[in-house]
This record gives C-alpha cells, sequence and structure tokens, in this order.
C-alpha cells in the first residue's frame, strides 16, 4: 500500500533532494564527536564492564531521530504530489443513425464468423472512433425498430450493438424502405450540421402484407430532410469453378444476387451519399474509414493536470522524531552538568 502511494508521486521541487548529502557528514560529526567525548582509563581488568545497560544500548537512538525528521523535512520540502491527468473532449459533432439489417440472411457465414457479428464488431469500432458524434442504432428485418436513440452515450450505444442477433427481434423479411425511413425519423429534429445515415442491408426489399413504407417514399421523406444516406451491400463475392473443358465460369452466389445494388445506389447518389459493396471484414472495416473521412467533425481536445499536495505527511513525520528526540535527551538520556 505505502510502495503504491509513493510509487505514483511526483516532486514539485526535485532539487531539494540534494540535501540528503548533509546526512553522511551529520553522521561523521556525530561519531567524532561522540569519540571525544569518552574517558579513558587504564585498568587490571574489564570483568566489571561487561555487563551493558539498555541506556548503553540505545544511547543513540536520540540522534537517530534527528536523521529521520531531516530526512521527512526534506522530503516535505521536495513538494511531493500525486498527478491527475485529465481530458475535455469538445466539439462541433454530426449525427449520426446506423440502420442494420438483422434479418435471417445476416446469419450467413461467407463472412466468418458470419455476416452479422462481423458487421456488429465494425460498427462498435466506428462508435469508439466518433468522440463527439451523437449516434443511434436502428434495426429492421420484416419490420423496423428503433434499438437506440441518437446519443452521446457511447457504453448504451456499444451495448446495444454488441446484443444484436438476426432472427432474433422482429419477423422475418426486409423492410428497407421502413428501415431506412425509421432512421430519418431519429433525425428529424436534430439540430446538428449533418445528418447521416449509414445503412448496411445484405438483401433487397422483400416486405410482409404490413409494410407501410416502401424504399422509394423512405428516400423521399430522406432527401426532404436533408439526410445523407451511405448505404452499404454486405456479402461475398460470386465464388469461381473451373469446368472439365478447362474454362473458367463463374457460379453466381445466391446470396449476394439477392443484393439490390440498383436501390442501394440510388438511395445513395440522390442523397448526397455514397453506395460501397463489402465482401469481407477488412472491406467493411475500409469502407467505415472512408465514411469516418468523409463525415468530420471539429473536436478539441483539452488536457488538464491537477496536483494534489502529500507534503503533510512528511513534515507531521519530521516534527513526531524531533518530538521524540527531545522527548528522549529531557528524559532517559538528560545529561547533567
Amino acid at each position: 500500500m505505502i510502495y503504491e502511494w509513493i510509487r505514483h508521486m511526483d516532486f514539485g521541487f526535485p532539487e531539494s533532494f540534494g540535501l540528503l548529502a548533509l546526512l553522511p557528514i551529520l553522521i561523521w560529526w556525530y561519531i567524532t564527536n561522540n569519540n571525544r567525548q569518552q574517558a579513558r582509563v587504564k585498568v587490571s581488568t574489564i570483568r566489571a564492564f561487561t555487563v551493558r545497560s539498555w541506556k548503553n544500548r540505545f544511547r543513540h537512538l536520540p540522534f537517530i531521530f534527528r536523521l529521520l525528521a531531516l530526512t521527512a523535512l526534506i522530503f516535505a520540502l521536495a513538494r511531493p504530489q500525486k498527478r491527475n491527468d485529465q481530458q475535455q473532449t469538445e466539439g462541433e459533432g454530426i449525427d449520426i443513425v446506423l440502420c442494420m439489417d438483422v434479418s435471417g440472411s445476416m446469419g450467413s457465414r461467407d463472412i466468418l464468423p458470419s455476416r452479422m457479428e462481423v458487421a456488429k464488431l465494425v460498427a462498435e469500432e466506428f462508435v469508439r472512433s466518433r468522440p463527439v458524434d451523437r449516434i443511434g442504432l436502428v434495426i429492421f428485418s420484416g419490420e423496423s425498430f428503433t434499438q437506440c436513440p441518437v446519443t452521446t452515450d457511447r457504453n448504451t450505444l456499444i451495448t446495444q450493438i454488441q446484443h444484436l442477433e438476426s432472427r432474433r427481434y422482429l419477423k422475418d423479411g426486409t423492410v428497407i424502405g421502413e428501415g431506412l425511413a425509421t432512421a430519418v425519423d431519429r433525425l428529424s429534429d436534430s439540430k446538428g450540421k449533418s445528418k447521416v445515415v449509414i445503412l448496411l442491408t445484405d438483401g433487397k426489399e422483400d416486405p410482409p402484407e404490413t409494410r407501410l413504407i416502401d424504399p422509394l417514399t423512405a428516400l423521399e421523406i430522406a432527401k426532404s430532410k436533408g439526410v445523407k444516406v451511405y448505404a452499404i451491400g454486405m456479402g461475398a463475392a460470386p465464388s469461381s469453378i473451373v469446368e472439365n473443358t478447362g474454362n473458367v465460369s463463374f457460379k453466381k452466389n445466391p446470396l449476394v444476387d439477392f443484393l439490390d445494388e440498383d436501390l442501394l445506389k440510388k438511395m445513395a447518389d440522390e442523397t448526397g451519399g455514397q453506395f460501397f459493396r463489402a465482401k469481407d471484414k477488412e472491406g467493411l472495416q475500409d469502407i467505415y474509414r472512408k465514411i469516418d473521412k468523409l463525415e468530420k467533425s471539429k473536436v478539441e481536445v483539452q488536457s488538464f493536470k491537477r496536483y494534489e499536495e502529500r507534503f503533510i505527511p512528511f513534515l507531521l513525520a519530521a516534527l513526531l522524531f524531533v518530538f521524540l528526540e527531545q522527548l528522549l535527551n529531557f528524559t532517559l538520556f538528560r545529561k547533567f552538568p
């Protein structure tokens, strides 16, 4: 405990430790002066002097207390302190809604460990990289749902992302339009300088009969609200197979063919955003990095150093050792003229 207390300590005047050089001088002076004060006598036997009293054994104790008092005083003069480094982050952020597809196809393992797990991991990294933005989370499958409203509470948002699972929350299907419309609605009252939706899906509009908003209507709503859409189509590339003749042909992956690239490109282009294709984890990470560069926030970081003075314990220790020295000198080791 004492070691940890000292280990995290800084000193305001470390040059004061140069005074510790006085300690060897004082010890030399004490030894020299003590030898001069001792009387010498010649006797025929020392049998009578072999028994030493406790006073004689502890006669150097007052001087030891004096050395300890001086050492503690030097430490107090060095001004021990505990430094606390703090950072205050301020800036003008933007409002972002992550609109994520959680339909059953997001559990596909063409991107390991699965599309859903990779999407969650990269989204979490993106959230951590935007310290001053307000970010929310909307999920959609056969219906849409606001998982987390736009907030600056990073821990809550990251927890919600980490607990996402495909096929768990909503009925199956894919309602891209309703997902986008819900995300735009989350930004309707935004006062940020920029409003962005990052729409991630691996499919095309596959609505149930209860669908309320189609994709083109949602697109018009986004345009009217000034919301920029970055659309990400997720899924591995078509696999190539070699026929017996040696000619190379391409067999399309049905999971990839299911992606409606034309719709996603239209949403991105008409709102001033961009469309991206993510074929693996590294590709998705690169896409989020590109979006991060395109949508900049003004961030100011101020560093503060606060010091907690800790010289009082050393000063009190010095006073205690001086008191003990004087107490012994005027009681047990008192000298009479």
